[in-house]
């Protein structure tokens, strides 16, 4: 070849067919022709020149009618599946939703992963359109399950016609997405069609199953992080009214369900793909009654809303222009009487209020040093804020990717109070789990005939509830552990560091895609006396809990006898009391405690605690583990952080969080002091016999065997804390 770009392109076409681990291509329908689609499964870290972060595996899927591509972070992974509009780049949408899946997913058992797929040739019509994406759909998971490795019991069973490159194979689930929200039955039909040993677990959120929009699940999981932030201002906005700006429109899941979170809500704009809402003074009580009819209503817009306050208006983003009240002027601040529809919602995202909810698809917010033309999404690109324009003091992140990581940290930077998305928006794929969880740990008694299909439905029906309350502890929980670690964030800089670049060395994390800050940029704050952003520290959390949970199940540390219980207290209490062989049975029982381990550890004792332990006591994540569960449980920690967290919005905030330090220091006192002393691995339930007791006993004596230093010490706590 004497071309140097003919050779580059033969060899990226060399590459691509070396970095092949299986095909359908051999493959044969029932009546023997070839299947009239491609699918290649692709161990993505050899394919060279591809952008980070790498997955571990993609499967492409292609035909005349579709291509589609899904992308997994790990062996065991989850995501949804995205009708994507996005012809020519798919695979980069896809992969950046992947990326923030991985981190969303630190709080469950799989890794992300995430698929999407385009209809090459869509015809005119909305019915027709709809036929031919569900077409396409399934073409795309008959692909992804071509290649997928069966079993039956503890036998993996290949798929036929097919030479496989790699190991065992048999985890694969999807969700639902953008255009596929009420796809998960096809998908299910297609897994069972196919024999796959999940059955309709394949695909959460189908008639069989948890339905997110009834649950609110999402929405009200990212509430969970709007709440706290609030009160971190002082304020309960369950109790108090609150201005809000947002976008997407009532019959939408995560915008409709959250703008009925709290009856306080004045919601002054709002905007969706057709229409643009402006209501300058609405009464929270009337408003809220009226946005719950929308709800409701089948197929509802902006156009149907009813009530609105003077100068208020409904108009069309088709209009040439849109001639604006003086109360609308007044609302968003601005002094033009006419405006494009495009120049109105610029205005909208540049308004001020309380809360900017994001529960529509699109990034409308980029950081200041960051090009419109380098985030991906060039249909908003027109009205796209920067963050130092936002006026606003609180973002709920509902939807993925409304605001890039830049614009993040730059509004925390500034007082503006935010996480990430994958940390506000993470119940939804968290209760995806619990169902799939809950059906693989019931899948048994119902082959064995104990228990009818239709006796499994009632049962996760009837516990609808308990699963939603165990989804919504978690984001509370982790939208606690960032404000604890933030309070801390200037002088545990130097912890954070050490931390990134631990994970750096170990391949577990890369600070450029995760726009953390570089060497030179920490020198800077620590010059000046700044620790990471609300921001940073959700990305931290992640990586902190997928590379201990990573450490625990290389480790011996989920045989551990000890923790039957935290793999008890992962599912619902009826399920614990009816089936606990299914529990204890449960194919992914070492994730499922190695993963509840990770998230009480990290949420509790801090992102820095396991790396930061295990080099001072020259010990593993799995000893920390150990001695952190010990050192919990001897000192009844679960019993006093709740105490704790019933305090909400009773006493102030600050305070809430300095009595969480200083447990913080009993339990890094006794978790270091179980390392210097008792031999290890650590027997957890040994050392709760031998200590809890005596630990018990003490409390209810502690004043009689106090020095006076240490009766004055305590006495200086109680004035501060009071005797909670």
């Amino acid at each position: 070849v004497a071309s140097l770009d003919e050779d580059r392109i033969l060899r990226r076409f060399l590459n691509v067919i070396d970095s092949a681990l299986r095909t359908n291509y051999f493959q044969k329908t029932d009546s023997g022709d070839s299947k009239p689609y491609l699918a290649i499964k692709l161990d993505s870290r050899l394919l060279e020149e591809l952008p980070a972060p790498r997955p571990l595996v993609e499967i492409f899927v292609c035909s005349p009618r579709v291509e589609g591509v899904h992308l997994r972070g790990g062996k065991v992974a989850r995501g949804g599946i995205r009708w994507s509009d996005r012809r020519e780049d798919f695979r980069t949408e896809v992969l950046g939703l992947m990326k923030a899946q991985m981190v969303k997913n630190a709080v469950i058992v799989p890794v992300g992963a995430k698929g999407g797929f385009v209809v090459k040739h869509p015809p005119v019509g909305r019915e027709a359109l709809r036929d031919e994406a569900i077409a396409c759909y399934k073409i795309f998971i008959s692909g992804l399950l071509d290649l997928t490795d069966n079993r039956a019991g503890d036998v993996i069973i290949p798929p036929s016609d097919v030479v496989r490159y790699d190991a065992d194979d048999p985890y694969l689930v999807v969700a639902a997405d953008k255009g596929t929200a009420s796809f998960s039955d096809i998908a299910n039909e297609l897994a069972i069609d196919h024999g796959f040993w999940l059955g309709d677990a394949f695909a959460s959120g189908g008639r069989d199953g948890y339905d997110h929009k009834k649950m609110g699940i999402t929405a009200r999981g990212a509430w969970e992080s709007v709440k706290r932030h609030f009160r971190e201002l002082g304020r309960d906005i369950q109790a108090e009214d609150f201005t809000v700006i947002g976008i997407g429109d009532m019959a939408g899941d995560v915008f409709g369900n959250g703008m009925l979170q709290s009856e306080h809500i004045r919601l002054l704009a709002a905007f969706n793909h057709r229409h643009i809402f402006i209501d300058p003074n609405p009464d929270a009580k009337t408003s809220f009654t009226e946005r719950k009819r929308l709800f409701r209503m089948e197929r509802s817009d902006w156009s149907d809303y009813r009530g609105l306050s003077t100068g208020g208006f409904i108009a069309e983003r088709s209009a040439k222009s849109v001639r604006l009240s003086a109360e609308a002027r007044a609302c968003l601040g601005i002094d033009a009487e006419s405006l494009t529809p495009n120049q109105l919602i610029a205005a909208i995202l540049r308004a001020e209020a309380d809360l900017l909810w994001f529960g529509g698809i699109g990034c409308f917010v980029r950081g200041s040093t960051e090009r419109d033309a380098d985030i991906g999404d060039r249909t908003n690109a027109s009205v796209r804020a920067t963050a130092v324009e936002l006026r606003c003091r609180v973002i709920g992140e509902g939807a993925n990717m409304a605001v890039t990581q830049a614009a993040r940290i730059e509004f925390a930077a500034a007082g503006g109070k935010v996480n990430s998305d994958a940390l506000d928006n993470s119940a939804g794929v968290d209760c995806s789990d619990h169902e799939v969880n809950i059906k693989i740990a019931l899948a048994n008694a119902v082959a064995d005939g104990d228990l009818s299909t239709e006796e499994r439905n009632a049962l996760l029906h009837r516990m609808t509830d308990e699963v939603a309350a165990l989804v919504l502890r978690n984001n509370y929980l982790q939208s606690q552990a960032v404000s604890i670690e933030a309070i801390h964030a200037p002088e545990r800089l130097d912890s954070h560091a050490r931390l990134m670049r631990t994970l750096e060395r170990r391949g577990q994390l890369d600070r450029e895609v995760e726009g953390l800050p570089s060497e030179d940029a920490l020198s800077d704050r620590a010059s000046a006396g700044h620790g990471m952003t609300r921001p940073e520290i959700s990305v931290l959390l992640a990586h902190a809990k997928l590379s201990l949970n990573d450490g625990l199940l290389e480790s011996d540390v989920p045989e551990d006898s000890h923790l039957g219980d935290d793999l008890m207290l992962y599912f619902p209490a009826p399920l614990r009391a009816e089936h606990v062989a299914g529990i204890e049975g449960h194919r992914l029982r070492r994730e499922i405690i190695a993963t509840s381990v990770a998230n009480s550890l990290v949420n509790r004792a801090g992102v820095s605690f396991v790396t930061e332990v295990a080099e001072e006591r020259l010990c593993s994540q799995g000893d920390v583990a150990r001695a952190y569960l010990a050192a919990r449980n001897v000192n009844q920690l679960r019993r006093s952080w709740r105490a704790i967290e019933a305090l909400d919005n009773k006493i102030p905030n600050d305070v809430q969080l300095e009595m969480f330090g200083e447990f913080h220091k009993v339990l890094t006192h006794h978790t270091m002091w179980l390392l210097s002393n008792r031999p290890r691995p650590l027997d957890i339930t040994r050392a709760i016999a031998d200590f809890g007791a005596g630990v018990a006993e003490l409390e209810g004596k502690i004043e009689s065997v106090l020095s006076p230093a240490g009766l004055a010490n305590m006495g200086a706590r109680q004035t501060r804390f009071g005797k909670t």
